[in-house]
């Protein structure tokens, strides 16, 4: 169980927990180890996990008709990537997950996820409680997009997330 504590610790920040609870969490938790330009998502296929980063960096990114890049979300350690829709709707992922450096991820797939949700209840409250602060999160970023000029953005990006800034500055695709 040692090799999942960081999200048993993170999901541990919002419910209380058992340690029953933490075991029989852990038994659906997977270690997966990732070199960097490696892809964890891809469009075509369908989402099977949800990750937490224990250490490295991500891009969630789409390409458009023109072959642009997108980039719409970032993760870095202490935090979960996917492409939720896929996830979700269980239907071919749109986006790209990539690996910006050698990463360690902790994965649950849908189908666990399913079930330790309906084994351990006061789990709801914490996907609800995550859910809320990505939906606000998300508004946020869209009214920023909305009303904020490109130098504005990037300000905000760099003064909000200066520690992981360095690792996006030198890499061609950044568009804030």
């Amino acid at each position: 169980m040692n090799d999942v504590l960081p999200v048993i610790d993170y999901i541990s920040r919002y419910v209380d927990l058992t340690n029953d609870e933490k075991t029989h969490l852990a038994s659906y938790l997977k270690i997966t180890k990732v070199k960097k330009r490696q892809f964890i998502v891809q469009p075509g296929f369908v989402c099977k996990h949800k990750s937490y980063v224990v250490k490295g960096a991500f891009r969630g990114y789409l390409v458009d008709n023109e072959g642009k890049e997108h980039t719409l979300s970032f993760a870095i350690e202490d935090w979960w990537i996917s492409d939720y829709s896929s996830l979700i709707y269980q239907e071919p992922a749109t986006l790209f997950v990539e690996a910006l450096e050698d990463s360690v991820l902790i994965q649950i797939e849908y189908e666990d996820e399913q079930k330790f949700l309906e084994e351990i209840p006061k789990l709801e409250k914490f996907e609800r409680i995550i859910t809320q602060r990505s939906l606000a999160f998300h508004q946020k970023r869209l009214l920023s997009n909305f009303t904020k000029t490109a130098e504005e953005r990037y300000d905000e990006f760099m003064s909000k997330y200066a520690a992981i800034a360095s690792v996006f500055l030198n890499m061609h695709w950044l568009r804030i």
